[in-house]
């Protein structure tokens, strides 16, 4: 047997196995106290990079859940306001079949249209008052998205068109009288505008506006005279979202009922255009009249008519609930199986990591001991140089 001292291959072997095997429990220790197989790259870089994508995937599905919550929540508080506009409008039908029967005087027939009058404002309030977060959902303008899905593509949208809702639209609907003025450039709109209802000199209002280039949209155009004190007490503005025109609805009675509000001249005199820009589109004939009962069978029409729309609008509502409702069972799933596939990926398997975390503590404690033994092997050769 040859005795060299400057190289122990028996010890070099010894070590080698040595660092192979407390490299091996280091990493098991790791994989142990983390609960992830998979703690860098190196570990498992295909698997890394697989588990990254179902990890994006399971997160974007957990907010996209959260935001269809969201618009349960929408659709939630649209329909529960449209709830008590149906109450409202059944208020305002019993009080048009009490008002078809003769029985009832003039005194009467005032209170009834008082009250109606009353509730006819309730809900134009319920219109212009109900919102999400700020954002009106009544008054025909919502037209939301909401991102249910955890990509980019527009299937991963769900759209709430409220559009077709506008209560306040349908509270002018009801009201005295109204008429509508198409403005096909607003920043011509300038000087006098007089409005007034058709046969009533006295309830004539001119509100006299900025000059060129001051409004942008049909809606600064409303907002302005909304603005003026002396408008807002006998008419009301509003834009039309379908056909962008100035919507103008009178707040007193005229001598005719259901005669419409037009623009110029004395007592609505006339429909000529004042103001740059501004034209009589349509004069509207609507409004609740109870002064007889003839008069008050069409006021009950006119209210099933409105108690229809409100019942179409809520089972548009409905239906988007339901969606909405089966889209967030159909991510809780999808978030259920893309998570357990991260897992089989990602996750250790404790009872395996063990059993070779043992292995490694092993084998490191005997080539610990192994190494010392080699170490003292090469000890003989003293016995030589003594």
């Amino acid at each position: 047997m040859g005795l060299r001292i400057n190289q122990n291959i028996a010890a070099q072997n010894a070590y080698r196995s040595l660092s192979v095997s407390d490299n091996q429990m280091s990493k098991q220790l790791e994989k142990l106290s983390s609960g992830f197989r998979i703690n860098r790259a190196g570990d498992d870089a295909a698997g890394l990079a697989i588990s990254e994508g179902l990890r994006s995937q399971v997160g974007g599905l957990k907010v996209a859940t959260r935001n269809a919550q969201d618009g349960v929540s929408v659709v939630q508080t649209a329909e529960g306001a449209l709830n008590e506009v149906h109450s409202v409008l059944q208020r305002m039908r019993d009080l048009g079949v009490q008002a078809g029967n003769d029985s009832n005087n003039k005194d009467a027939r005032d209170n009834i249209a008082t009250e109606v009058s009353s509730l006819r404002d309730e809900l134009d309030r319920i219109g212009q008052t109900t919102n999400f977060n700020g954002t009106k959902l009544l008054d025909g303008s919502a037209n939301l998205k909401f991102q249910v899905g955890a990509d980019g593509t527009s299937n991963s949208q769900i759209g709430v068109d409220l559009q077709s809702i506008n209560v306040s639209s349908l509270s002018a609907g009801l009201g005295n009288s109204s008429a509508k003025f198409a403005i096909a450039t607003p920043t011509a709109v300038t000087g006098a505008m007089t409005f007034g209802v058709s046969g009533d000199a006295t309830n004539d209002v001119t509100v006299t506006l900025g000059a060129a280039n001051t409004y942008k949209t049909v809606g600064d155009v409303a907002d302005a005279l909304n603005s003026n004190s002396a408008f807002a007490a006998k008419f009301g503005a509003s834009v039309d979202k379908a056909s962008n025109n100035l919507v103008v609805t009178a707040k007193v009675a005229g001598p005719t009922p259901g005669t419409s509000v037009v623009q110029g001249g004395t007592g609505g005199a006339g429909n000529a255009a004042v103001g740059t820009g501004v034209a009589l589109a349509t004069s509207q004939t609507v409004g609740l009249n109870f002064t007889d009962s003839t008069a008050a069978q069409a006021a009950i029409g006119k209210i099933d008519t409105a108690i229809q729309t409100v019942s179409t609008a809520r089972a548009k509502l409905g239906a988007y609930q339901n969606r909405f409702e089966h889209t967030i069972n159909n991510a809780n799933v999808a978030i259920e199986n893309l998570s357990s596939s991260e897992s089989r990926i990602r996750d250790t398997d404790m009872a395996q990591e063990m059993m070779s975390y043992t292995r490694s503590q092993i084998l490191t404690q005997a080539g610990t001991a192994m190494l010392s033994q080699a170490n003292q092997s090469q000890q003989g050769v003293l016995s030589l140089l003594r």
